[in-house]
């Protein structure tokens, strides 16, 4: 099930923890449940996002390792982080420094790599409703795309690659475009299904958000 309410100490104690979990992730061997806990906290207490930032940007910075499983850790929940949070305008100018100098000190390496995605990552994010799914936390570390199954009447499911990025209406335009009814008069939209009920998405809701949901 997707991460549900959570009860929180001071904002000072909830930043400890957050330390120390980020010390354990260094060791983690399953990293991903901890990093949705660490990025739900964020989420649920927006004030602890720059400080995350910060302690990433300071685990990524000289490490003992580089490219190590540990150092590769901090560089994926850092990627979870620019698809998810925009830090503040002075840690978002610090972050992108951190990202050049990786970039021009170990050229062609993994750390690079995330460096160059989490600098296009920021240019999209806008903030989310919810925190990554567990599935796209693991396509986020290999810096890929989820695949959505949209389900059509009357044709097969059609299966659409999207970022954290992308918009509903975005994936109706792709579908439309894909079954030819780009001259159809009629308007088309994305809806969710649960036991419950049917709803229509919003043109503008993040796909990754309602998977979150269904998670």
């Amino acid at each position: 099930t997707a991460p549900g309410p959570r009860s929180y100490t001071t904002l000072r104690d909830e930043a400890v923890k957050l330390f120390n979990s980020l010390q354990q992730l260094e060791s983690e061997r399953d990293p991903v449940p901890l990093m949705q806990g660490v990025l739900q906290t964020c989420l649920d207490l927006p004030p602890l996002v720059d400080e995350i930032y910060c302690q990433l940007v300071k685990q990524t910075t000289e490490p003992p390792a580089p490219g190590g499983q540990g150092d590769l850790h901090y560089w994926q929940l850092l990627t979870c982080m620019s698809c998810t949070f925009l830090p503040s305008p002075p840690v978002l100018r610090f972050l992108r420094f951190h990202l050049d100098r990786t970039e021009n000190c170990f050229p062609g390496s993994e750390m690079a790599k995330y460096a160059c995605f989490i600098r296009e990552a920021l240019e999209k994010t806008k903030g989310r409703e919810c925190v990554p799914s567990l599935e796209e936390i693991l396509v986020l570390m290999q810096r890929q795309e989820m695949i959505c199954t949209v389900h059509c009447p009357g044709v097969p499911a059609c299966s659409v690659a999207i970022s954290s990025h992308t918009t509903a209406e975005e994936v109706a335009q792709e579908l439309v475009s894909r079954l030819g009814l780009s001259q159809s008069p009629n308007l088309f939209a994305l809806y969710e299904q649960s036991r419950r009920r049917e709803q229509p998405v919003g043109s503008a809701t993040l796909l990754a958000d309602v998977l979150t949901r269904f998670e």
